[in-house]
C-alpha cells in the first residue's frame, strides 16, 4: 500500500461537508469538481446551484496560477486566475481545513513567487549498470519507468501529480540529465511515453519537461554533427520539437546537462554555452517551450596536484562572461552552491553575476550529500537560508524560479524515509513562496500528514536536523569527506586525490582551501561587494564558511572562541548526541500504524550508527594530522 503522504482522507475531511460551486474550464478545473465529489462534497459544476452553497470557486479572476481567498457571511470563496490557481486555491483550502470555513476573513491574494516551480528526475528508462534505475535516488525504482519501458500501471503517477499539485509545483522532468541511449530515444520514437506522462500531470497543472542529449542530431538523426550553427542541425532540431508539440501542445521543454562529467556539448565544435542553449531555444521559441541549461560544467579531470585548479571557479568562468547572450527562453540553471549540493556552501556566485539573463536556481530534494533519506535531515531552513540571502529569492522569480532534484521512487513511502517527506512538500512551499517559515511549512507537513498531534515531537526531531547532520559530517564549510562513488559514510581522504577535485587540504599544520586573491585561487573575486572583502579576510570569514574560503591552522581561534579543532571535536561529540535525542524523542512517539513508527525507529537506529562512525573517524583523523588533544579529554581512537 501506498502512503496518502499528506493528502490522506482525513486531511479533506472539511471539504467533505460542504455544498460547492464550481465554474471553470479544463483539466485542473474537472480536477476541483473530482476532489470535492472523492471527500464527500456535493458539487455543482459550472450551473446554477438548486440550493444555497457555502463553498464558491470560480476561475476567470486575477492573474494566471494566482488566487484570492474570502470567508464572508458564511460563505468560502476562492476566485482564481485560472484552472491552476483554482486548484491551488482548493488545496489551500484543504490546508486550512475548518478554519478555512469559520470566521470571516479577507479577502486574501495569494499567487506564486516563482513562474517555474520545477523537479527534476533522474531517473533512468533502463537500468544502467552503475547507477540503476534512479540516480542518486534513495526511495527505489522510477514511478515512470520499469525495465527499459514504461510501467503498464501510472495510477501512482496521478498520485504523486496531486502530491506535488497541493504544494505549487507547476513543471517536471521526467529523466535523467545524464542521458543515456534508451532516455535519449524518448525524444523521437518513444514520443507516446512521454505524452502518456505528460497526461497524468495535466489535470493536476503541471506541464511536463524532458532532459535530452546535446548530440541527438548525430545519435538520433544521422547527421555528422551536432555544431550549433550548422543549418541542417538547426533545422533538426526545428522539426524534432515540431513534433513533440504536435503530440504534446502543453510540452514545457527541455533539460539539457553539457560539456560536463561526459556528456556530449558545443565545445566539441568550438562553440560556448550560449551557442548551444540558444539553438534549442530558439527551436522551442514558436511554441512557448523553455530550455534549461545546466550550468553544472567543470573538469572532472583535474591534477589533485595543482592547487591553481579549483572546481569552486568553474561555473563562474564559463557562465559569468556570457551574460547578455541567452535567448529569452534560455533559462541557465544554477546549482545553489559552486561545488555540489553540500550540507554548506556559500551561494554560487553565478547566480549574482548574470543580471542579463534568465536564470533558475537548483536545490536538491534527494539528499545525496545530507544522509541519503537514510538520516532525518529536514531541508527547508537550508533552502530558506539560501533563497533569503543577498536577494537570491528576488533573482530566481525574476529569471524562471526555482528546480530541485525529486527525491521520490516506487518505496512505499514514496520518499524511502517516511520524514523525508517533509523535504518534498517544503521544497514546493517555499518555491512558491520563499518568505515563509520552515516551521510553519513542517507544521502544515505534520497536521495534513499525521494529524496536529505529532506537531512537537516533529519539530523536535526536525527542525535542527539539518545543522546536526552537519555538525557529525564535514566541518565549518569544507564539504565531500564521504566514501567515493556512492556518497554514503566517512571517508576523509576519498575524494582527496581523486580527478574530481581536492577539498579540505589537510596537512599537519592545519585545514581548509585557500580560496583568496591575496594567495589562493582567487575565487573570493568572484563576488561582488561586499561579500568579496568579507569571505578574502579571515577576520570576517563566517565561521561555518572558514573552510570552504581558507587554509588556516589547527590552533586557529574561531569567532566562536574555539579553535578549528576543537570545535571540530566538541561539533562531532555533539552532532552524534543530538543524533541519540532524536532517536528517543521518536520512541516517545505513538502511532497508529506499527510499521510506520517501526520504520522511522529503524532509520533512527542507522542514524545514530552513522554518526558515530562519522564522529569517531572526523575526530580520529584531524587529532593524528594535528596532535592536538581534544581539551575535554573524551575517547578519539
Amino acid at each position: 500500500m501506498v502512503s496518502a503522504a499528506w493528502l490522506p482522507p482525513e486531511a479533506l475531511r472539511a471539504i467533505g461537508s460542504r455544498r460547492a460551486v464550481v465554474r471553470g474550464e479544463g483539466p485542473p478545473v474537472e480536477t476541483v469538481v473530482r476532489e470535492i465529489a472523492a471527500a464527500g462534497g456535493h458539487v455543482t459544476f459550472n450551473e446554477t446551484p438548486t440550493a444555497p452553497a457555502d463553498f464558491y470557486l470560480d476561475s476567470g479572476y486575477g492573474s494566471p496560477e494566482g488566487f484570492t481567498l474570502q470567508r464572508s457571511d458564511g460563505v468560502t470563496y476562492v476566485r482564481a486566475g485560472d484552472g491552476n490557481g483554482l486548484l491551488y486555491g482548493f488545496f489551500e483550502v484543504v490546508r486550512r481545513g475548518e478554519a478555512a470555513f469559520g470566521a470571516d476573513f479577507g479577502p486574501e491574494e495569494h499567487r506564486p513567487v516563482m513562474r517555474r516551480r520545477m523537479l527534476d528526475h533522474w531517473d533512468n528508462v533502463a537500468v544502467h549498470p552503475v547507477m540503476g534505475q534512479v540516480e542518486r535516488g534513495y526511495s527505489g525504482g522510477s514511478i515512470f519507468w520499469d525495465n527499459g519501458k514504461l510501467r503498464d500501471d501510472l495510477d501512482r503517477v496521478s498520485a504523486y501529480a496531486r502530491l506535488l499539485a497541493a504544494t505549487g509545483i507547476n513543471a517536471v522532468a521526467i529523466n535523467n540529465v545524464n542521458v543515456h541511449a534508451a532516455e535519449a530515444r524518448l525524444l523521437t520514437d518513444r514520443l507516446d511515453d512521454v505524452a502518456t506522462i505528460a497526461d497524468r500531470f495535466r489535470p493536476y497543472g503541471i506541464r511536463t519537461h524532458l532532459s535530452v542529449s546535446f548530440a541527438s542530431p548525430v545519435t538520433l538523426g544521422g547527421l555528422p554533427t551536432a555544431d550549433p550553427v550548422d543549418p541542417a542541425v538547426v533545422s533538426w532540431w526545428e522539426r524534432a520539437v515540431a513534433a513533440v508539440y504536435d503530440r504534446i501542445p502543453d510540452f514545457g521543454g527541455f533539460v539539457v546537462k553539457a560539456d560536463s562529467e561526459g556528456q556530449p556539448g558545443p565545445f566539441a565544435y568550438g562553440r560556448d554555452h550560449a551557442d548551444g542553449a540558444n539553438l534549442l531555444a530558439d527551436a522551442l521559441a514558436p511554441h512557448g517551450g523553455v530550455v534549461h541549461w545546466r550550468a553544472f560544467v567543470y573538469n572532472h579531470r583535474q591534477d589533485w596536484r595543482d592547487r591553481s585548479t579549483d572546481r569552486a571557479r568553474a561555473a563562474f568562468d564559463h557562465f559569468a562572461p556570457l551574460d547578455g547572450r541567452f535567448r529569452d527562453n534560455a533559462v541557465v540553471q544554477v546549482k545553489y552552491g559552486p561545488i555540489d549540493f553540500q550540507p554548506r556552501e556559500p551561494v554560487s556566485p553565478v547566480i549574482l553575476a548574470m543580471p542579463n539573463t534568465r536564470l533558475a536556481v537548483e536545490f536538491q530534494v534527494t539528499q545525496e550529500y545530507t544522509g541519503q533519506q537514510k538520516h532525518a535531515c529536514y531541508l527547508a531552513p537550508q533552502w530558506s537560508e539560501l533563497l533569503n540571502w543577498n536577494g537570491v529569492a528576488d533573482i530566481a522569480a525574476t529569471g524562471d524560479g526555482v528546480v530541485a532534484v525529486s527525491n521520490v521512487g516506487d518505496d512505499p513511502q514514496w520518499t524511502g524515509h517516511p520524514l523525508a517527506q517533509a523535504n518534498l512538500y517544503a521544497f514546493g512551499r517555499l518555491a512558491w513562496n520563499p518568505a515563509l517559515d520552515p516551521a510553519a511549512i513542517l507544521d502544515e507537513w505534520a497536521d495534513l500528514t499525521f494529524g496536529p498531534g505529532l506537531r512537537e515531537p516533529l519539530h523536535d526531531i526536525l527542525d535542527d536536523s539539518w545543522r546536526t547532520y552537519e555538525s557529525y559530517t564535514a566541518p565549518l564549510g569544507v564539504g565531500f569527506m564521504v566514501q567515493p562513488g556512492h556518497h554514503y559514510g566517512p571517508s576523509v581522504d576519498g575524494y582527496e586525490y581523486t580527478p574530481w577535485g581536492t577539498y579540505h587540504f589537510a596537512d599537519r599544520d592545519g585545514v581548509g582551501v585557500d580560496r583568496t586573491v591575496a594567495t589562493g585561487t582567487g575565487f573570493t573575486a568572484q563576488y561582488p561587494q561586499p561579500w568579496c572583502d568579507v569571505y578574502e579576510s579571515v577576520a570576517t570569514c563566517p565561521d561555518e564558511l572558514l573552510l570552504f574560503f581558507h587554509h588556516v591552522p589547527y590552533t586557529h581561534v574561531l569567532h566562536s572562541g574555539a579553535t578549528v579543532v576543537q570545535h571540530i571535536y566538541d561539533s562531532h561529540f555533539a552532532g552524534a548526541e543530538a543524533a541519540e535525542r532524536m532517536r528517543t524523542r521518536w520512541h516517545d512517539v505513538t502511532l497508529p500504524d506499527a510499521a510506520l513508527h517501526a520504520k522511522v525507529s529503524d532509520l533512527l537506529d542507522e542514524q545514530v550508527r552513522s554518526a558515530r562512525e562519522w564522529r569517531d573517524q572526523i575526530n580520529t583523523y584531524f587529532y593524528r594530522k594535528s596532535g592536538v588533544p581534544d581539551a575535554h579529554g573524551r575517547r578519539i581512537y
